[in-house]
């Protein structure tokens, strides 16, 4: 049986809850990644992913110099251990709909991360077909509340004319 720390990727790139939005883009961009851990010292308590930053930032009209992580990052993690199975993490993975899922010890501690990349290249074709097969399911979206950027397919204004903010 493979386990998860025999796949997992080691030594990864965190951030801090009191980071900014802007510096969590600038991280993403330099690592050339969509999703970055977010850590209180070594003890993971969320992760920020790219979505996260349009649409609880952005979409909000936030200050991307003033808002930190704690404001906007994911903080309903799904973890595993290292000593879990690969086929425990790629369930979780499916279950959570998620590609990438932080490995932790047992006080917490972030200690690795595990990718869909990973299961494909390293846990074997089976696993990473099946968790992709249903982590890319779409979920029905909630579409109460919805502002006028929201309009119906086709996209773009009435007037052909781009919309800077909402009306």
């Amino acid at each position: 049986m493979t386990l998860v720390r025999d796949l997992m990727t080691r030594g990864v790139r965190t951030l801090s809850p009191n980071d900014t939005v802007v510096f969590a883009a600038q991280a993403m961009a330099e690592l050339d990644v969509g999703s970055i851990p977010v850590c209180d010292g070594q003890r993971l308590v969320g992760v920020v992913t790219d979505r996260d930053l349009t649409l609880r930032s952005i979409a909000q009209q936030r200050d991307p110099q003033n808002t930190t992580l704690q404001e906007v990052m994911s903080t309903d993690v799904q973890w595993c251990y290292e000593e879990q199975s690969i086929e425990e993490a790629a369930q979780l993975m499916r279950d959570a709909q998620i590609r990438r899922l932080p490995i932790v010890d047992h006080d917490r501690k972030l200690v690795g991360v595990i990718s869909l990349g990973d299961l494909a290249a390293k846990g074997g074709e089976q696993q990473a077909s099946e968790a992709l097969k249903e982590i890319s399911t779409p979920s029905e979206p909630d579409r109460s509340g919805q502002s006028a950027a929201s309009a119906s397919a086709g996209g773009g204004s009435a007037s052909g004319q781009p919309r800077t903010s909402l009306e």
